[in-house]
C-alpha cells in the first residue's frame, strides 16, 4: 500500500516494458493487457533491459517529426476485439501510471501513444478522459493530456481518507464476520506477498487493491467499495519527482505480510489487534 517515494529511472523504451530497438532508441511497442505475457513477466523485462536513455518519442510525447508506419512500430497480433480494446487502453495505461512510466509532469500525444498500442486515437482519448475524470491527468489544449504532479501531502490527505473510511468497516466486520469467512480471504493474502516477492510495483498494486476490496466487500455496500477502490488506486500513483523502480522489494514485502498478519487477527477474532494493526496499515501508507 505504501507507494509514494522515490527510486532509479528505468531506461530504455518506456510503458511498453520493451528494450530499446538497434538503432532506434525508445522506438518500440506498446502492448496492451491481452497480449500473452503477463504483468510478472513485463516487470522482468523492464529490469533485464538495457542502460539507455529514454526518448520523448517513447514516452508518448507530441513531436512534430514522428515517422508512421515505420517497422518498429507494427502493429501487435493478435488484433483486439474493438469492444474490448477501449478498457484495455485504460487498463494498461493504469499500470503505467502506477510504474511512473507515465510520468508526473509529462505530456502525451494520444495518437502517438495510439500508434504504440496499434490502434486508432479514439480509444486512446476516451481511456485519457476517464483517467483525466479520475484526477490522474489534465487535459493540455492542442497538445495531449499532462500526468498530474502529485506532492507528498496529497498520498497523505488519501491516507486518512482512506483510514476514515476503511478502519471503521474493518472493525465493525472483525466483530460480525465469522473466522471461516475470513479464511476465505487467505489466497488473497497470500497472493499480495507472492506480487511483493516479484518485486514488481504494478503487480503489487493489484493484488493489493483486490485483498482490501475483498475486505471491504463483505461490509455489503458497493458504493463503499466503488469509493475506497478510487481513493487506493489514487493512492498508488508516484509522487511528483518519482520514476519507476519507486518501491524495494523488502519493502512491498513487509507491507503485503501486515495482510496476512490482520487475516490471522481477524480470524482469530482478536480485536485489539486488529485495532492495531489497521492503524499502522494506513498510517504507513502515507
Amino acid at each position: 500500500m505504501k507507494q509514494g517515494t522515490q527510486g532509479p529511472a528505468v531506461p530504455g523504451d518506456a510503458v511498453t516494458g520493451r528494450p530499446d530497438e538497434p538503432g532506434r532508441p525508445g522506438r518500440g511497442r506498446f502492448r496492451l493487457p491481452a497480449q500473452p505475457t503477463g504483468r510478472d513477466a513485463e516487470c522482468d523485462r523492464r529490469r533485464d533491459r538495457p542502460d539507455g536513455a529514454e526518448s520523448g518519442a517513447a514516452r508518448g510525447e507530441h513531436t512534430h517529426g514522428e515517422h508512421h508506419g515505420e517497422p518498429g512500430l507494427a502493429r501487435p497480433r493478435p488484433a483486439v476485439r474493438r469492444s474490448s480494446v477501449r478498457g484495455q487502453v485504460l487498463a494498461a495505461l493504469r499500470t503505467a501510471l502506477v510504474t511512473g512510466d507515465l510520468r508526473p509532469g509529462e505530456v502525451y500525444s494520444a495518437p502517438v501513444l495510439a500508434e504504440r498500442f496499434g490502434v486508432s486515437a479514439t480509444p486512446v482519448r476516451e481511456a485519457m478522459q476517464q483517467l483525466t475524470l479520475e484526477g490522474a491527468v489534465e487535459v493540455v489544449p492542442n497538445r495531449g493530456f499532462r500526468v498530474v504532479e502529485r506532492d507528498a501531502r496529497e498520498l497523505a490527505e488519501l491516507a486518512e481518507v482512506r483510514a476514515l473510511i476503511e478502519v471503521p468497516v474493518m472493525l465493525r466486520l472483525a466483530r460480525t464476520v465469522p473466522a471461516e469467512r475470513w479464511a476465505e480471504l487467505r489466497p488473497l493474502a497470500e497472493a499480495t506477498v507472492r506480487a511483493a516477492s516479484s518485486g514488481c510495483r504494478a503487480t503489487y498494486a493489484e493484488s493489493d487493491r483486490a485483498f482490501h476490496g475483498a475486505v471491504l466487500r463483505l461490509a455489503g455496500n458497493e458504493q463503499l467499495v466503488r469509493i475506497a477502490e478510487d481513493l487506493h488506486r489514487r493512492a498508488q500513483w508516484p509522487l511528483m519527482g518519482s520514476v519507476p523502480g519507486v518501491r524495494g522489494r523488502a519493502e512491498l514485502v513487509a507491507d503485503a505480510h501486515e495482510h496476512t498478519a490482520l487475516l490471522d487477527a481477524l480470524i482469530a477474532g482478536d480485536l485489539e489487534v486488529v485495532r492495531q494493526l489497521v492503524a499502522e496499515h494506513f498510517t504507513g501508507a502515507a
